[in-house]
């Protein structure tokens, strides 16, 4: 995984409160409880950034961006989206979506 977006989107998911990191079918995921609350897909060397996150109220806003498409395998019908973000997102933007997907996922523990 290249640039340090990536690096500051990772470390934010794993500081939050009660997160921990999990990889099932190969890729890295962070879970509160046993709830993945985003996905990071595969650690390759030169993707950049690439997560998977829940944003049921914020779902319009993130599709707005032309790096943001729905999910696969029907993810899309709970709110969630993929995103291949630029190295010049705002790192403010995606750690905001990540903790929105934390809540997301608590609710519905």
């Amino acid at each position: 995984m290249s640039g340090s977006l990536a690096d500051a989107a990772r470390a934010f998911a794993a500081g939050l409160p009660e997160a921990w990191e999990d990889h099932p079918w190969g890729e890295s995921v962070y879970k509160v409880g046993k709830k993945v609350f985003v996905f990071f897909g595969m650690l390759e060397t030169d993707a950049g950034l690439r997560l998977t996150v829940k944003l049921r109220d914020s779902h319009e806003e993130a599709m707005s961006f032309e790096w943001v498409v729905p999910s696969g395998y029907g993810l899309d019908r709970g709110g969630w989206v993929t995103c291949a973000a630029p190295d010049d997102a705002p790192l403010e933007m995606i750690t905001g979506w990540i903790e929105r997907a934390t809540g997301s996922s608590r609710r519905r523990s």
